[in-house]
């Protein structure tokens, strides 16, 4: 449920019987009702032009235990089918007169909207087990006076747990265990994890019943799961008879007229609006239940919502919401005809079969301007949780959709350079010299530098392009590519607290400015800044592939070697054909002295890059195998004949025993010493 201004909450007196002084009076109701629709989008402008206001550069991210409440409507797309406009008013009043006071009156905070759902967050867990059991006592009795195909019920889940503080917005795993006991309780229903339930059962007069276990996302143990319960609620009566409207009919005409044009208006303009006009947009339609047996259907449907959440994350792109996209679940569709009327460039849409253990899920992407596929993928995976196949093939899809080096900044690439260049705007330029530097040689970065350098001078103030700069110098340096190393990496830092500094930036330059501080944390030494700069990157965009796999030397250099693999790993799973993902696990793989299994890593990339002969020389003597060390080496040299071992040292970011050790095995294998 998305927080905002309720409509007036009293109904219309339509009791008019001819009379003047009731016409009058029905005619001014209408107006005030839709003077507030037309205010609806204002408000909700404001607040989040508000969300996405930055956190000022300096600010340290920080961790706190917070109880997190989540809670979403059930059924909200079938509601709004069936009665939009009535639906929207009674939901809005809900969330003014129940959760807004409610939340307030427990001492809690709502810290994020999604849709038709949102979290709050209470410094006790008390305070916020009592809330949601009195929001649904309090949804319970305001239900009671409607029919039953008009009622509002809501699931909630609560957790206790470590969440990250950015800003006023919370991420990491206290909030999303929270998330998904929201998915599992029932329409009506409370579902605690066993930390809340074992911290507040002798301090509240609620019963709990055991749900047993469950694996959830990212977890390597099960989750005790318990449900509340709700003792006291209202029995919800029957359906009420409606009785006989006396409108006049061409009041009747006016209101119906009033709620289509302010319906229609929301419905495209508030509802389905990409959040930028710079931004790709994209719809999830619910995947097709492909299984033999149709009672299979909630996993395709829980397959589709996990995406469209997935793809919520990534911070370059925009998500409609499932309750537009799910609308056309069955009916057969043309997918033009989806993008236009959802307002979005791009549709995804799939099939499920699922038999036994093993599941194949099929996606594809389609332009829906044009109607052409972009990309088509099949997907298997086997095992006895469903909801772990769940996870792993939405982070599959998820990954190669939306990552840095996803399929929609690859066709988004096509229509940047088809366009003039004097009609480039900014997002053209970061998408034209992107294109260049995911090629990574030393060529494509200086095609790059050059894109880039046009686009800062027509947008001198542009913090995406300064971002991508950075980036650009960065590797310039690290790679050997650079005429001025030091400068290189002065800029790196440079450029990144000018960008972070602007006011008002964007979910995409806000990832790409936490990912560059990291990188400019490195290369000052300071390892544990640049991992809190990592973690802020990764919060903001968990399913950047590229970006979690690139950012393993950081977690290496602040000397968690096993967490920097398993980064790596996550971008090697959901990104597999990117050779610099299977670099970098070898490279981090060779700081922690598993030297055998790095080889296995990078022996296959071949030889591009002068790095990756270098990681395999030191592997080589540490191996016992100098004559293949030196082979190494003079490969590296052939490709760059820059590279000495004091080269490696100043540009290898491991702390100071691993580097005498790597330079050392370097000077073995022939590696020119300065």
């Amino acid at each position: 449920m998305s927080i905002g201004k309720a409509l007036p909450s009293q109904p219309l007196d339509i009791s008019l019987a001819g009379s003047a002084r009731a016409t009058a009076r029905f005619v001014w109701q209408v107006a005030t009702a839709f003077i507030a629709i037309l205010l609806i989008p204002v408000v909700g402008c404001v607040n989040l032009a508000i969300n996405q206001i930055a956190v000022p550069l300096g600010e340290a991210m920080d961790r706190k235990l917070a109880a997190i409440l989540a809670a979403d409507v059930v059924g909200y797309s079938t509601l709004m089918e069936e009665d939009e406009q009535g639906t929207f008013e009674r939901l809005r009043a809900a969330r003014k007169e129940l959760f807004e006071p409610e939340v307030a009156r427990h001492h809690g905070r709502i810290f994020k909207l999604m849709g038709d759902g949102l979290l709050a967050e209470f410094a006790s867990v008390v305070d916020a087990v009592e809330c949601a059991v009195a929001l649904q006592r309090g949804l319970a009795e305001r239900n009671a006076s409607f029919p039953e195909d008009e009622r509002i019920n809501v699931r909630i889940g609560v957790n206790l747990g470590e969440v990250i503080v950015e800003g006023d917005d919370f991420y990491g795993e206290g909030v999303n265990i929270a998330a998904r006991l929201e998915q599992m309780a029932e329409p009506g229903g409370v579902y605690v994890s066993g930390k809340v339930a074992k911290e507040v059962e002798k301090k509240l007069s609620f019963g709990f019943e055991p749900m047993g276990e469950h694996l959830m996302k990212n977890m390597d143990e099960p989750v005790p799961v318990y449900r509340i319960k709700l003792l006291g609620v209202p029995k919800i009566r029957g359906r009420r008879r409606r009785g006989k409207s006396y409108i006049p009919w061409a009041a009747a005409a006016a209101v119906a007229l009033l709620a289509t044009i302010g319906g229609a208006w929301l419905y495209v303009n508030l509802f389905n609006a990409p959040a930028s006009t710079n931004v790709p947009s994209i719809a999830v339609l619910a995947f097709d239940n492909m299984s033999d047996d149709p009672n299979l259907g909630y996993f395709s449907d829980g397959v589709s919502e996990d995406i469209i959440a997935g793809l919520a994350r990534a911070p370059d792109l925009s998500v409609i919401a499932r309750n537009s996209s799910f609308a056309y679940k069955g009916k057969p569709t043309d997918v033009r005809q989806i993008g236009k009327e959802l307002n979005v460039s791009y549709v995804l849409e799939g099939s499920v079969r699922k038999h036994a253990d093993q599941v194949r899920i099929v996606a594809q992407l389609i332009n829906a301007k044009t109607g052409a596929h972009v990309w088509a993928e099949r997907f298997d995976q086997s095992g006895n949780n469903p909801m772990a196949l769940q996870d792993a093939i939405t982070e599959r899809i998820v990954g190669a959709i939306a990552s840095d080096t996803g399929q929609l900044k690859r066709s988004r690439y096509g229509e940047a350079w088809s366009k003039d260049a004097a009609s480039l705007e900014e997002y053209d330029y970061y998408l034209r010299g992107h294109d260049k530097f995911m090629q990574y040689t030393p060529q494509a970065m200086e095609e790059a530098y050059r894109i880039w350098s046009e686009g800062m001078a027509k947008f001198p103030d542009s913090a995406l392009l300064k971002l991508k700069m950075g980036f650009l110098h960065y590797a310039r340096a690290i790679n050997g590519w650079s005429q001025d190393t030091e400068a290189d990496l002065r800029l790196v830092g440079e450029l990144a607290k000018q960008a972070m500094s602007r006011d008002n930036l964007s979910p995409l330059e806000r990832k790409m400015g936490h990912w560059l501080l990291a990188y400019a944390n490195l290369v000052e030494r300071h390892s544990k800044d640049a991992l809190r700069e990592a973690e802020a990157a990764i919060a903001l965009a968990p399913n950047d592939a590229f970006m979690v796999g690139m950012l393993a030397e950081v977690v290496a250099a602040a000397g968690d070697i096993d967490k920097a693999v398993s980064w790596a790993d996550f971008g090697i799973r959901n990104d597999p054909a990117n050779p610099m993902l299977a670099f970098m696990k070898g490279f981090v793989l060779t700081a922690s002295g598993r030297y055998q299994e790095s080889d296995e890593s990078v022996k296959a990339l071949g030889d591009w890059f002068a790095g990756i002969p270098l990681v395999r020389s030191i592997n080589a003597v540490n191996l016992g195998k100098i004559e293949e060390a030196k082979s190494q080496t003079k490969k590296a040299l052939e490709l760059d004949p820059s590279w000495t071992a004091e080269k490696w040292r100043q540009l290898t970011f491991f702390d100071a025993d691993v580097l005498d050790r790597q330079v050392s095995d370097l000077i073995k294998a022939g590696l020119p010493e300065k």
